[in-house]
């Protein structure tokens, strides 16, 4: 069955939020404490997490498969591993941008209300009620955890104009690892700008899967396996948890595709594909 999906015109930003300075850091890295996370992965995109006492979601995405029609026509393969309700009280969702329905789909935008926090873009927040819109580097606390907005491109540079504006997200808290998440990023020179702005990063959340739907070609709006490799030696030592993978049919590469790559490239040791629907820990 079709759904319509609309697609919105882009709003104002954000203000009043803490604009952070290069290479300022309010928490310091946590790479010599323990920088371990509990999470499990929904589906697609979506990803349920505990940090910092918080309990976090990561792009939901909850529909049943389906089309869903707009500019260009999105097919999701697989529903979610595990039901909305099934995911407690959330605590916060960091939604990386709210106009393609792979990252916010029809049961996502419900559970939104549901929310205590809920963070994104300025525009996705100009049109859901409830939502907090950061530009980048700009932070809020949620509970103990300091949250930063920073840049991410759905595409090559330019692609702001027709993919529309994406967010990632960088989370810090007391004697806890520092947790980057990509969202629909396909830049790496955007990943070298945070490492190089932020400092250590302890876990990677990359969204990956080569998504492609030909609007521009053969250049992928996410990361591929090579793009992904190249983020994950531009961020040292942290340790990657891979999503945006599996479960839509524009997504254009494999998880395997994923693993073998990082195999050939030394860094199998840091690499985790989740199994959905699976709890798995993040050392």
């Amino acid at each position: 069955m079709a759904r319509s999906y609309r697609t919105y015109a882009h709003g104002p930003l954000a203000s009043g939020i803490v604009v952070r300075e290069p290479c300022l850091m309010t928490i310091a890295s946590t790479s010599s404490v323990s920088s371990t996370i509990r999470a499990r992965l929904i589906g697609g995109p979506t990803l349920q997490f505990g940090y910092a006492g918080l309990n976090i979601v990561i792009d939901p995405t909850f529909d049943a498969p389906g089309e869903y029609e707009g500019g260009i026509t999105l097919r999701k393969l697989v529903g979610p591993a595990v039901p909305a309700a099934d995911l407690g009280t959330i605590d916060l969702v960091l939604l990386s941008h709210d106009q393609h329905a792979d990252n916010l789909d029809t049961s996502g935008r419900e559970l939104l209300a549901g929310a205590t926090t809920v963070l994104s873009t300025p525009d996705a927040a100009s049109r859901i009620p409830g939502v907090t819109g950061l530009v980048p580097w700009q932070t809020t606390l949620v509970g103990a955890a300091e949250v930063e907005a920073v840049p991410a491109l759905h595409g090559p540079n330019g692609a702001e104009e027709i993919s529309g504006p994406v967010t990632g997200f960088v989370l810090r808290a007391p004697g806890a690892p520092v947790v980057y998440v990509s969202g629909d990023n396909a830049s790496t020179d955007i990943v070298a700008e945070i490492v190089e702005r932020t400092g250590p990063i302890d876990i990677a959340v990359l969204f990956a899967g080569a998504a492609n739907v030909g609007r521009f070609g053969d250049v992928d709006v996410t990361l591929n396996a090579r793009t992904a490799v190249i983020a994950a030696q531009l961020l040292g030592a942290a340790r990657v948890v891979a999503v945006h993978a599996e479960g839509w049919d524009h997504f254009s590469e494999t998880p395997e595709r994923l693993a073998r790559m990082f195999d050939r490239a030394g860094l199998a040791d840091r690499l985790t594909i989740p199994t959905r629907g699976k709890w798995f820990e993040v050392a």
